[in-house]
């Protein structure tokens, strides 16, 4: 793994392309790396989910190293949910110890969503806190209390934000607090409209965070019409426009549509100044993700990862 590749290219004004798997519920790596491999040489790196939809699945740090020996730069989701701050400063110094540095901090999705309602949630952190306790890690070789931590850290550290359509006096207020909490990357829930991005954007522009946040939109190879409507219906602050929609329900082969689509996007994100990226996520569809990036790299002749 060429670890910290990620960085170093967003640092060199590369547009950079990052895609998410979920852990499967398996103890054989083989299960994970079925759907890690074939991204292997097209995305610039590979999110790892901690406990998607509230569910169990093989642990994300276990997943994240996986990856990495594999020759995969991962980046680990880590959410508040589950555990308490002892756990979650031992598993930040963990992944620093296995050569993890790319965090993306989460709440987390409730418990009462997932196959365990009764599952007690523990938020003892909320996101922002632990970025804050991340920071502190690697920049004073600390925990909050003062207590040191030895070694090595090199985080890259990560937050999540929704686009909106910015109203007339909207300030990114959540978005500056992740920021001086430690965030130094952004990757964004599922935005299909490049006009409401560069709105977002430009307002982000305005209070000078593209200078000194790295901004991944999300967006997805949408299977089908129906597939669109669960995730508008079911993932809080996803924008799919309803004429996408109706493309795809005009669409002989809605799969391929939604491959089609999700590539001008990607196309389209690369020319708006202050995108420094997109990140991929498909919801019952991760097979079309391979596809996408390799026809994006391959109109962008882009001949390091245009293949597979």
């Amino acid at each position: 793994m060429d670890s910290g590749a990620l960085e170093r290219r967003l640092r060199a004004g590369e547009f950079v392309v990052t895609a998410e798997i979920t852990p499967p519920l398996s103890a054989d790596p083989q299960a994970l790396l079925e759907q890690a491999l074939p991204l292997r040489d097209l995305a610039d790196a590979l999110n790892v989910t901690d406990g998607a939809s509230a569910r169990a699945h093989l642990d994300v740090l276990t997943a994240a190293v996986i990856l990495a020996r594999a020759g995969i730069e991962p980046v680990m989701q880590v959410t508040c949910r589950d555990r308490n701050r002892i756990a979650l400063q031992s598993m930040l110094v963990g992944a620093a110890a296995q050569g993890v540095r790319n965090i993306l901090v989460l709440r987390g999705d409730d418990p009462r969503a997932g196959d365990q309602p009764e599952a007690k949630p523990v938020f003892d952190l909320d996101s922002n806190t632990l970025l804050a306790t991340a920071s502190a890690i690697r920049d004073r070789g600390q925990l909050p209390h003062g207590r040191t931590v030895g070694g090595r850290i090199e985080f890259f550290l990560g937050a999540a934000d929704a686009p909106i359509d910015p109203p007339p006096g909207w300030q990114p207020e959540g978005l500056s607090r992740k920021l001086d909490a430690g965030a130094q990357f952004v990757q964004t829930q599922f935005c299909m409209d490049a006009a409401v991005v560069r709105r977002y954007i430009e307002r982000l522009s305005a209070h000078h965070l593209t200078e000194r946040l790295y901004i991944l939109i999300g967006l997805a190879p949408l299977a089908s019409a129906r597939s669109a409507r669960w995730i508008l219906n079911h993932l809080y602050g996803s924008i799919i426009p309803k004429p996408l929609i109706e493309r795809l329900e005009a669409a002989s082969d809605q799969k391929l549509e939604g491959r089609r689509i999700c590539v001008e996007l990607m196309q389209q994100m690369q020319q708006i100044p202050g995108v420094a990226g997109v990140h991929l996520m498909a919801p019952l569809n991760h097979g079309a993700l391979g596809a996408v990036v390799g026809e994006y790299r391959a109109r962008a002749g882009d001949r390091r990862r245009a293949a597979g």
